[in-house]
């Protein structure tokens, strides 16, 4: 899969493809920086929770998921610098959707969003699944995410909101 996006700059295009191995190191980066400097909502610069939220993004974690059979990562690079990580197992759910704080608010976000769920599509499924952070609850609400559930434990001691979202031509879309 290779998705272009148009960047910022007028010469510069985003590039969501999927991961690969020599990806592990910089993705790991954004993996952090994100959680760090973006979800203070959640961990509340509590250093507890972030090492228990960060410990598990390793470049043989990273590496792992993408051994994976049933799950698919993706990232979003621009003029070879990674800008965010995602992820969708062949079942609909996303686990991952991080963006680096450099590129927030450009679309990056929503973009890989879209990659995933055409990930999910293409591997069949009529819905994507997961289960969002406070930070993120907003940005998800507004591309069609449905909460359903009542929030569950998760990120940090805040909840997560399980959330569900119809794909587009499938039946029961919203």
């Amino acid at each position: 899969m290779l998705v272009e996006v148009p960047a910022l700059s007028e010469d510069q295009l985003v590039q969501i493809r999927d991961a690969i191995p020599e990806d592990a190191a910089a993705a790991c980066i954004v993996l952090k920086r994100s959680i760090t400097e973006l979800c203070e909502a959640d961990h509340r610069n509590d250093p507890s929770i972030l090492m228990r939220w960060l410990a598990n993004k390793t470049h043989e974690n990273f590496c792992a998921w993408l051994r994976q059979n049933d799950n698919s990562v993706l990232v979003a690079v621009e003029d070879q610098n990674i800008l965010a990580v995602g992820s969708v197992t062949d079942a609909g759910t996303i686990g991952l959707n991080y963006v680096s704080p450099d590129a927030r608010f450009r679309g990056v976000s929503r973009a890989l969003l879209r990659a995933l769920e055409s990930r999910a599509a293409e591997r069949g499924n009529s819905r994507c699944n997961l289960t969002s952070t406070e930070t993120a609850r907003r940005f998800y609400l507004s591309n069609g995410y449905v909460e359903n559930g009542p929030p569950v434990g998760g990120f940090g001691t805040s909840s997560g909101y399980p959330m569900t979202k119809a794909l587009p031509g499938s039946i029961g879309e919203t």
